[in-house]
Order: C-alpha cells, then structure tokens, then sequence
C-alpha cells in the first residue's frame, strides 16, 4: 500500500481534531471513558478520511488502458482474426 502523502496526512489529522473538538462540545461528556470513546471515534472518523483519499488519488493516477490493436490475421481461436483478415487484403 503506497504511503499517504502530506495533504492526505493533513486531512486525516484535520478531520480527527475537527470531529473530536465536535463530539466533546455536542455530547458535554465529562468522564474519562465517554472523552476516551468520543476521542476513539474522531480517529477512526481520521483514519477513514485518509484512506478514501488515498483510494481517490489512486483512482485518479490509474493508467488509461492502451489502445485496442487487432489481433494477428490467421491466428486460429482469437477473437477479431477474421476481421484483421478482411482488413489486410488489399487490392
């Protein structure tokens, strides 16, 4: 799996401050466990981001496939032999 690059990085961090800092305000937990969970969660929530951004740019930089060559004429069980067959004959 390639490493995440330094905007990836960025996101993911920013996402577990921003999450975490929401949680704790919305929620009022006071006890150490309820902050614990609440905290657990906003870094799952960071560690999600990163890796779908990762899978993005991933998708992103795949390579186009190449073009379509025809297949070799007379070459028996591959599909398109016959049509590269009619399109070499010239006259």
């Amino acid at each position: 799996m390639p490493r995440p690059t330094v905007a990836q990085i960025c996101t993911g961090t920013l996402t577990v401050v921003v999450a975490a800092l929401a949680l704790l305000i919305v929620s009022g937990a006071t006890g150490v466990l309820e902050i614990a969970v609440l905290v657990a969660f906003a870094l799952a929530l960071g560690t999600l981001a990163t890796a779908l951004s990762m899978s993005a740019s991933r998708r992103r930089q795949a390579p186009h496939p190449g073009p379509v060559v025809p297949a070799a004429a007379g070459v028996p069980g591959v599909p398109g032999a016959a049509a590269s067959r009619e399109y070499a004959r010239q006259r």
